[in-house]
């Protein structure tokens, strides 16, 4: 008796068959096609073909929001341009990594975001396929996380600079953007030139270091000439 043997596809990312342990072969993913459009469960299963990748969902799941895209997809809108591929699942040009958090959404009704996906892409998307309630969510999420990150105390880095009276001019002129005076301390007289005494000063000065949305900002140069830089954020260093 002769065997019957399938020959696999690659499973397709996020797709039909990428939860069922593999790849289907093309036996299956031709009777998977065949029962979306069979008379009597065409209500029931649908099949969308998302940038090449195949997802198969109830007509029920995708009728959520009677505004939406897919609703209208659905019911067979007639306004609606909508081509099919030769297996009979509805063509849409999308990215199909986005829509599975749209999707999911529609199943079950919470975002669900991974790591790697960014909430402006999912806005896209929920924007195009027009589902109200998922452009609302996402909206509050970005809103959400762009107020934590502006909440995120500002970080000031110090300079603690060792000139003399003379250089005071110098420095202030030299020194880079965004840096100014904290401090200025008199520690006497080093030297005597001529009739006069040359005061040294240290002159302690600060700049924000921003936050970013990767993380701290690397921190900051100081660039000017004539002083020494004695201390950074409290350690000592050697110019």
């Amino acid at each position: 008796m002769a065997e019957n043997h399938c020959e696999l596809l690659p499973p397709a990312r996020g797709g039909l068959g990428a939860g069922l342990g593999g790849g289907l072969c093309r036996r299956c993913s031709a009777g998977l096609g065949a029962l979306a459009q069979r008379p009597g469960s065409v209500s029931k299963w649908v099949r969308l073909n998302v940038g090449g990748t195949y997802f198969l969902t109830t007509r029920q799941t995708l009728c959520r929001d009677p505004k939406s895209f897919l609703y209208r997809l659905c019911q067979a809108d007639p306004d609606l341009d909508s081509d099919k591929d030769e297996t009979g699942a509805y063509l849409i040009d999308r990215d199909p990594t986005y829509f599975g958090p749209v999707l999911n959404y529609l199943r079950h009704g919470k975002l669900v975001i991974n790591k790697d996906l960014a909430e402006e892409g999912v806005l896209e998307e929920a924007e195009f396929y027009n589902i109200t309630s998922l452009i609302k969510l996402v909206k509050d999420k970005i809103r959400e996380r762009d107020s934590k990150t502006s909440q995120v105390p500002v970080k000031h880095v110090y300079r603690v600079l060792q000139c003399q009276e003379e250089e005071l001019t110098q420095m202030v002129s030299t020194m880079s953007d965004g840096w100014k005076f904290e401090q200025l301390v008199s520690i006497g007289s080093s030297y005597n030139y001529g009739n006069e005494d040359q005061a040294e000063f240290l002159c302690v000065v600060s700049k924000e270091l921003h936050n970013t949305p990767y993380g701290t900002a690397s921190e900051p140069r100081l660039c000017l000439r004539g002083p020494r830089v004695l201390c950074s954020q409290g350690t000592a260093s050697a110019v």
